[in-house]
């Protein structure tokens, strides 16, 4: 028969040659190039990983989550090592007395509402938390820019803090979990949104990495919570959900709205509107509802 082609008489897929070319491609793109490709896999549904893919370049670079980084690193270097602590497995007194920790009866220093992200409870409390912002955070900026990974970041700082000050009040707050956890809430939602596009090679896997460092840090915060016989303040896990549930609204929408115009999009108003609602209730309840007092 003239008009079937050689390739299908054989019983090879005409599609063959065009994956052993893709596959050409990729040998012979250089090692940045690879690995934009492996990002927008990750971050991105495909439809957009063309676009990306275009204009990828690590200029800036993700400035933002490796300072913030480097950062939590040196206040948790600086309790460990140059003050005489146990703060390499343990909470010590150093880091109580610190101006950086979130203490319910010091939250008229409005700035422990961040800062309390830069002191940590140990070495495998920081070592997960810069772990899993590492991971995602980069990535994330390479695709999103550092300043709405930072809106992200610090919303759910804020988040966490605000909603440990509402349901867990009696309670302090050390490590950077609202903002690790708001980045990885509005990863997810992302993916999982876009299932079938965003889950592709060893996808599954890392989402399982995820959840097993989560699993071991929620954890942790639960002893710390519920279990530890260590005398002195105990420190809230509600900051986890807190930033969870603001990276999983602002955080979506900030991470699905590539080379989109943001304020253009409802959903973007929705979650703003809902933040601000949240955040005025909760200054609210600590100026006069607190049942803790200054």
């Amino acid at each position: 028969m003239g008009g079937i082609d050689a390739d299908e008489e054989a019983g090879f897929p005409v599609e063959r040659d065009q994956q052993e070319e893709d596959q050409q491609d990729d040998e012979q793109k250089g090692c940045c190039d690879r690995f934009h490709l492996q990002v927008s896999r990750w971050m991105l549904p495909e439809d957009l990983r063309e676009t990306y893919l275009e204009r990828a370049n690590c200029l800036p670079p993700p400035i933002f989550i490796i300072l913030i980084s480097i950062g939590e690193l040196a206040v948790f270097i600086y309790y460990a090592v140059w003050k005489p602590q146990k703060q390499w497995v343990t909470l010590d007194q150093g880091i109580w007395n610190s101006p950086l920790t979130y203490k319910p009866d010091h939250r008229e220093e409005a700035w422990r509402f961040l800062s309390y992200m830069f002191v940590h409870a140990g070495i495998q409390h920081i070592v997960g938390n810069l772990l899993l912002q590492l991971m995602l955070g980069i990535p994330l900026e390479l695709v999103h820019k550092g300043f709405e990974v930072g809106m992200v970041y610090l919303g759910g700082v804020l988040a966490g803090s605000l909603a440990s000050s509402i349901f867990d009040p009696y309670s302090a707050l050390v490590g950077a979990s609202g903002g690790v956890y708001a980045l990885i809430g509005g990863y997810l939602m992302n993916a999982l949104v876009n299932f079938r596009e965003m889950i592709p090679l060893l996808g599954i896997f890392r989402i399982l990495v995820i959840v097993l460092i989560v699993g071991t840090d929620v954890g942790f915060a639960l002893y710390r919570r519920f279990l530890s016989d260590e005398a002195g303040l105990k420190v809230s896990f509600v900051a986890h959900i807190g930033g969870g549930i603001a990276g999983m609204t602002i955080g979506y929408v900030f991470f699905s709205n590539y080379n989109q115009k943001l304020l253009k999009d409802p959903r973007f108003w929705f979650c703003i509107v809902g933040y601000i609602v949240f955040l005025l209730f909760a200054v609210l309840f600590n100026i006069f509802l607190s049942p803790v007092s200054y």
